[in-house]
């Protein structure tokens, strides 16, 4: 693999810098600015990007951000920017917090800013972010040696209470992170570890990408209390009111789908209730019983609408993956496709097309087998290979 010897030392030299880290954290929504504001409470140097300014004059005013909940503290902030070779010159790591249908976009900005040895991690990569993200770097035509790596989730329940201001509800006990190529994960994951001693390795982008639960929990949920939410602003408990008996079981047989294309790459992922278990203690005999009992999820409040990243996002860049990968294995994935359908219906939106697909993921036409060697560092053969 290309950069490989400078890419060993860079991680070599990052694990020498401690509490020197320097983070730049791309996004200032919900979840960038409690991880920005948790960073900077730790001690560690942060910069902000985003987009546009308004989001970022209440962080420039304060010089950081106030985190209140399970972390305590002011965290401050060395630069808030629009400027994304502002925002990452000179960074160790990339923590990129913008929702999935950025990620490309995220790509392009990056792709002639970043610095060779430098990480950039997708929190969380939803399904087949770090293929995408790669992908599109090598459609604007450059191949920088940086390290991509994605988590299977957000590390943070998380709202943010002002453009200044985060509340951290709970910090989940563990969060799966895998680079690719795979063999980067031993090296990498001790820097992380550093700032975010939750994250655990997992085995490869497939598995953090098989692992994302949000593909569970999000567009169904949304869209099967459509009613509620429209009538209502939201006004409920999103998990613990709106998972009733029966949406709990609509939720059970769209995750044995995800679970079935997980088994036909090889790849072992647990049920949506084992990981409430795992990730919060929340024992439970189905999803709506182990839902009952996280406490994290008390007082998260619905969306006030479902045109709501819940569908915006996961639809499109955590459902129609899946299908799209079940297509490409043999799955059938009845319950996927009625709630993608359902999300176009409503939102009357083609998600289909706009999704990330295996194409756009860079897998399109590969054998189980050449997508295994591609995750792990051997380059897949020219040609499918069937075998």
């Amino acid at each position: 693999m290309p950069h490989d010897t400078q890419l060993h030392d860079a991680l070599k030299r990052l694990r020498g810098k401690g509490g020197d880290l320097v983070f730049t954290v791309i996004g200032a929504g919900h979840g960038g600015l409690a991880m920005a504001g948790h960073l900077g409470i730790q001690g560690f140097p942060v910069r902000l990007y985003n987009r546009t300014e308004e989001n970022l004059h209440a962080v420039r005013w304060h010089g950081g951000i106030q985190v209140t909940g399970a972390v305590e503290g002011f965290g401050p902030v060395q630069r808030a920017t629009t400027s994304m070779e502002e925002a990452i010159d000179g960074a160790d790591v990339l923590m990129v917090v913008v929702p999935a249908t950025a990620h490309a976009t995220i790509a392009g900005l990056m792709a002639r800013a970043l610095q060779p040895g430098q990480m950039v991690v997708l929190n969380p990569g939803r399904t087949g972010g770090a293929l995408a993200f790669c992908h599109a770097l090598k459609e604007q035509g450059v191949s920088p040696a940086v390290i991509v790596g994605e988590t299977s989730t957000f590390l943070y329940a998380s709202r943010a209470i002002s453009r200044a201001e985060a509340r951290i509800f709970r910090i989940k006990n563990t969060v799966r992170f895998a680079t690719l190529p795979a063999y980067f994960i031993p090296e990498a994951l001790p820097v992380l570890q550093r700032a975010f001693p939750p994250f655990a390795s997992g085995d490869s982008v497939l598995s953090t990408g098989m692992e994302n639960i949000g593909a569970i929990f999000h567009p169904a949920l949304t869209l099967l209390n459509a009613g509620w939410i429209e009538g209502t602003g939201g006004a409920f408990d999103y998990y613990r009111d709106g998972i009733t008996p029966s949406v709990a079981r609509a939720l059970e047989r769209l995750d044995a789908e995800r679970v079935a294309v997980a088994a036909a790459l090889g790849v072992h992922a647990v049920s949506a209730r084992e990981w409430l278990y795992l990730t919060y203690g929340s024992p439970g005999r189905d999803i709506h019983e182990a839902i009952q009992n996280t406490s994290a999820y008390l007082g998260i409040r619905a969306p006030q609408s479902i045109a709501h990243r819940y569908v915006t996002e996961d639809v499109p860049m955590s459902l129609v993956p899946l299908a799209d990968l079940g297509r490409m294995l043999g799955v059938a994935m009845p319950m996927t496709h009625m709630i993608i359908d359902l999300a176009n219906t409503l939102h009357q939106a083609d998600y289909w097309a706009i999704g990330r697909t295996a194409a756009r993921m860079g897998i399109e036409g590969l054998s189980v087998k050449q997508i295994r060697q591609l995750v792990v560092g051997l380059d897949p053969p020219a040609g499918k290979d069937a075998s």
